[in-house]
């Protein structure tokens, strides 16, 4: 089935194009916003364990699932019996491994070794790989022969990130658009997708961790990134410079969340710097600080200091988790903390939910693997229902007996999650879209 999603808003476009309607075929979903728009789900959950259709057998990675056309695809590491990273795709309805791909990658001056960060993108027939030492490939998805493939810190001298290479490529049009951190004049790269050539490159910024994604201001196609020194706006056919606003850390480079688009506002959250949210011009190219706010510490923060999550920004309001898994809710005119929550993942440091909207609930998965039905608004978080999917590993973070920081894939009316043993499908459909 295929369908036009449109979201509508008086000033600004999100884009969304056509897309097969079971398919989740990029990070955070068909247009990088985090909706999920399948209908014929269930309401509530029957059981403290979700029903799992099928587990497959994956290594250690950070790497969250995608899906579209039947094929499931994700990454992951392999140590023994040398090290490699692999980009993995397996069978919707059955789990079985179609073909995988696999390459020599040292890990060098990188911490938190478990594996890939980035989500394969997928862009009709290819599929976009980018491993966290800027191994980039783009291969079928037919039978993941390599049609191109680059070696971007070496070719590119990337200034490594202590994390590695995390934000996930962004297909757009003819290009494919990847934040390397490269020198001279090569945070952002972008390549033609079928030869691999170089198109354009921009910004001496550092690289941070935060996708890109591609929003309308006012009419027009632009590609907003936020790098380890600041936002940008560009035109993602040229690389030609629209705006840029500083936002540079305090501390160390740990912008991980996507930047969030909401009417006119753009926010957006990190661990050590607090909030920021900018107001896109209707009439042109540019932008205006609405209001910055950051907290004392990690600990002591204000507004919101996300590390992973991404927040949702619903009505007059935004939601997101905080530096130790605080579920606030904020004034999107102010900043002012509304209400906060602590029930839906156990406090830790970087502790980790993430959000994602379907109709007018939000669906939450956490890093204890659970997956929470919610309703959110000024008053509070209404949890409808809540269930098990998947038991955390250690080794994305060998800490409070495990985590799983992967985002999941919500599509053919299932949800698919990852640690770092197993890949699940769990089926979401309701008894009328049963067999």
């Amino acid at each position: 089935m295929k369908h036009r999603c449109a979201v509508k808003m008086s000033f600004l476009l999100v884009l969304c194009t056509a897309v097969h309607g079971a398919d989740w075929p990029q990070w955070r979903g068909p247009n990088r916003d985090g909706v999920w728009s399948e209908d014929r789900i269930v309401e509530q959950f029957t059981g403290a364990q979700l029903q799992v259709r099928w587990r497959a057998e994956v290594g250690p990675g950070y790497s969250g699932p995608t899906v579209a056309g039947g094929r499931v695809f994700v990454m992951d590491r392999q140590r023994t019996p040398k090290e490699i990273e692999r980009v993995l795709c397996l069978d919707v309805p059955t789990g079985k491994t179609i073909w995988r791909h696999e390459y020599a990658c040292a890990y060098e001056k990188v911490q938190y070794t478990a594996g890939p960060r980035a989500s394969v993108t997928i862009g009709g027939e290819l599929a976009f790989s980018l491993g966290t030492m800027g191994h980039l490939f783009c291969l079928k998805t037919s039978d993941g022969q390599v049609v191109w493939n680059k070696e971007l810190k070496a070719e590119y001298q990337v200034a490594m990130p202590i994390w590695g290479i995390a934000a996930s490529p962004l297909v757009e049009g003819d290009l494919v658009i990847v934040q390397a951190g490269g020198r001279p004049g090569a945070c952002l790269i972008a390549f033609d997708k079928r030869s691999g050539q170089e198109r354009w490159r921009a910004l001496n910024d550092r690289a941070s961790y935060s996708s890109p994604i591609i929003i309308e201001q006012p009419g027009r196609r632009v590609l907003i990134c936020w790098t380890g020194d600041g936002i940008a706006a560009l035109n993602p056919q040229t690389g030609q410079v629209y705006w840029q606003y500083p936002f540079k850390p305090k501390q160390m480079v740990i912008n991980i969340a996507t930047p969030v688009v909401h009417g006119e506002n753009l926010f957006l959250t990190g661990f050590y710097d607090g909030s920021l949210l900018l107001r896109l011009d209707p009439n042109g190219l540019k932008v205006d600080k609405v209001w910055q706010r950051c907290g004392q510490n990690e600990q002591v923060t204000d507004a919101l200091h996300c590390c992973i999550s991404t927040p949702v920004m619903l009505g007059d309001f935004i939601y997101g988790v905080d530096s130790y898994g605080q579920l606030r809710c904020l004034s999107l005119q102010t900043g002012d903390r509304i209400w906060e929550d602590l029930q839906l993942v156990p406090k830790a440091r970087w502790a980790n939910i993430h959000l994602v909207r379907h109709g007018q609930q939000v669906w939450m998965f956490n890093e204890r693997g659970e997956l929470i039905i919610t309703e959110l608004g000024p008053k509070g978080c209404r949890q409808i229902s809540r269930t098990q999917v998947i038991e955390p590993t250690t080794g994305q973070l060998d800490q409070r007996g495990g985590v799983c920081w992967s985002h999941p894939a919500f599509a053919d009316r299932s949800i698919f999650a990852r640690n770092d043993r197993e890949l699940v499908c769990a089926d979401l459909a309701s008894l009328e879209a049963r067999p």
